[in-house]
């Protein structure tokens, strides 16, 4: 038992150093895609469009070695959450690798619109902003550090006030400088693009809790919504008997 119990720990520090690097890969491509857009460089929008298929191929070789971690080595409690939470995790990096290609796609559509000081700055700051989430939420996981898991929701506000900028930026550039409809249309999906990068950096947090604690968000809400049932059932059970005849 032991040794399968060393193996077990063995696979698992594979998975979390694949993990590590999936994700490095992913915020390597955040500022190589606001670099994309911000220079409208197609070649440069090409490449970071290629490369996501290095990040299927990774992700699809990680998952495959935790189920088979699952199969063999039927772990359980926090080795379980461990496993569970490195698949979940898979899908977080992944999806927020495919926001990052949405972006390189967006400025081939728009490299030729004329983007004004403000707008390029915000995108600046959203680039940076994701990218700072993204890191923080991977070294919350590799270090299994809930505290700082638990902080990314709060500093995930900063992003989303700066998104909320970048959409009035838009409207403002749309009806006073004359920016043209589809770079709008396409400068608002890229907006959200960081804005849901943030988004997967909070939910890779909340993974981490769970790993660590075995919490989950969802499991405030159950907790509540098992207080009010119980409160109903409590309020029917009086409200009878207050009526029954005596």
């Amino acid at each position: 038992m032991p040794e399968r119990h060393s193996t077990f720990h063995q696979d698992l520090d594979r998975i979390r150093a694949e993990i590590v690097r999936l994700a490095a890969m992913v915020t390597e491509l955040i500022p190589r895609s606001t670099e994309v857009l911000l220079t409208a460089d197609l070649g440069a929008a090409q490449a970071v469009i290629e490369d996501d298929d290095h990040l299927d191929v990774l992700s699809l070789e990680i998952e495959e070695h935790c189920y088979q971690v699952l199969a063999l080595q039927q772990p359980v409690a926090s080795d379980l959450r461990s496993i569970i939470t490195a698949m979940k995790l898979v899908g977080e990096i992944e999806r927020s690798g495919d926001l990052m290609v949405n972006v390189a796609k967006a400025a081939r559509r728009i490299y030729d619109a004329e983007l004004d000081p403000k707008l390029r700055g915000l995108i600046e700051r959203m680039g940076e902003e994701a990218a700072r989430l993204f890191k923080l939420a991977i070294d919350a996981y590799a270090e299994g550090n809930a505290g700082l898991a638990a902080a990314l929701d709060d500093l995930d506000d900063r992003l989303d006030e700066i998104h909320a900028d970048f959409i009035q930026a838009i409207f403002e550039a749309r009806h006073g400088d004359g920016l043209e409809l589809q770079p709008a249309v396409q400068l608002a999906l890229i907006g959200r693009y960081y804005e849901r990068v943030g988004d997967h950096a909070v939910n890779i947090g909340n993974r981490v809790q769970y790993m660590v604690t075995g919490w989950l968000p969802e499991h405030a809400g159950a907790a509540r919504l098992e207080a009010r049932a119980k409160q109903a059932e409590h309020a029917l059970h009086f409200g009878d008997e207050s009526g029954a005849p005596q």
